[in-house]
């Protein structure tokens, strides 16, 4: 399954929407000069990598975007199960360019950040994407091409502008979605009404945090690459301004994401010198206890002596008075303590 966008002289729209759009021009209307055909350009966002190499054939694209898409596309070795994320621009000797970068997503109940991975194959006037995991960066693209503002960028490279716009859109929600899980967090562990496993939550936290800059990383070590194709593109040193964009949100986004970081890393601090804290008070009352406890001990084991010569053994308050004196010994303890504050 495949979905067609293409360009024409309103902007882009999809292939359905252009089709009647070009029969209404030709039954009465006539196309304003100097604006493009509806097959300008095109991009074709396909469900599986695997129909890429196919997709370019049957587009009788040139042998060596094909070949770029054999060695290097979705599905090769290059791309394998275990980096299925690794970001990368690739350019033809014709111009032809791939790039592929990873993508993010949130799912808010269990605070899990998913990855997944996007391909987007540039050429003259056709753009082939294919994108797996539930990002949906490709939706929200095609949301920006066909219903938002006109991007600033030529042709085909449009499309590869609002690839690149959505993805970090993307990685913004992401952090300001884990900006919120960690202040719920902040919150939960310094409540009075502790979670059953704060260290839990807190490393949960970090994890996720981890894995959304392992998949940010890649995004900015891919900017510079897509500025310099840029220059060589049009043989000048200035570039379209959204480049620029997507490197200072993307450096945005890192900063707050190891701003996250940082705050949990704090809070685990906190939380495991308040469980320090709250061992120690526990230490000075069992200590305070066991020392009220020693008082009584110490004078019954006295009597259980059993000497002979023993001169309260023959009075009459001699037990009433043991008692009495063992009491008012831990009564005077117990208030010290309290007064110290162990109890």
């Amino acid at each position: 399954m495949e979905r067609v966008t293409v360009l024409g002289h309103d902007g882009w729209s999809d292939e359905a929407d252009a089709a009647g759009a070009r029969s209404t021009e030709q039954g009465g209307g006539r196309r304003p000069a100097g604006r493009r055909s509806a097959h300008d350009a095109r991009w074709i966002a396909l469900d599986d990598g695997a129909d890429m190499v196919e997709a370019a054939r049957r587009l009788d694209l040139d042998a060596s975007a094909v070949a770029l898409l054999e060695h290097h596309g979705p599905g090769t070795p290059w791309l394998g199960s275990r980096h299925p994320a690794r970001a990368r621009v690739e350019r033809a000797a014709t111009g032809e360019l791939l790039v592929v970068v990873p993508t993010l997503a949130y799912v808010e109940h269990s605070r899990d950040v998913l990855t997944g991975s996007l391909a987007c194959l540039v050429c003259e006037d056709v753009t082939l994407t294919v994108e797996t995991g539930p990002g949906r960066v490709t939706e929200l693209a095609a949301e920006r091409l066909t219903q938002g503002p006109p991007i600033a960028d030529e042709g085909a490279r449009q499309v590869l502008a609002a690839l690149v716009l959505a993805l970090v859109a993307r990685a913004t929600d992401v952090e300001v979605s884990l900006g919120e899980a960690v202040a719920e967090t902040e919150r939960a562990v310094f409540s009075t009404v502790q979670p059953d496993d704060p260290l839990q939550l807190i490393y949960g936290l970090k994890r996720e945090i981890a894995e959304a800059r392992r998949s940010l990383g890649p995004v900015t070590s891919v900017v510079p690459d897509l500025v310099a194709d840029a220059e060589d593109a049009r043989g000048r040193r200035t570039v379209h301004p959204w480049l620029a964009r997507v490197q200072v949100a993307v450096d945005r986004v890192d900063r707050h994401l190891d701003t996250h970081d940082s705050l949990l890393a704090d809070m685990l601090e906190v939380h495991l010198a308040q469980v320090s804290v709250r061992q120690n008070e526990d230490m000075r009352k069992i200590s305070a206890w066991a020392a009220m406890i020693a008082v009584p001990t110490l004078v019954a084991g006295v009597y259980g002596m059993n000497f002979r010569f023993m001169p309260e053994l023959g009075w009459s308050i001699g037990y009433p008075l043991a008692v009495l004196g063992m009491g008012a010994a831990c009564l005077v303890l117990y208030r010290l303590f309290k007064r110290s504050g162990w109890l």
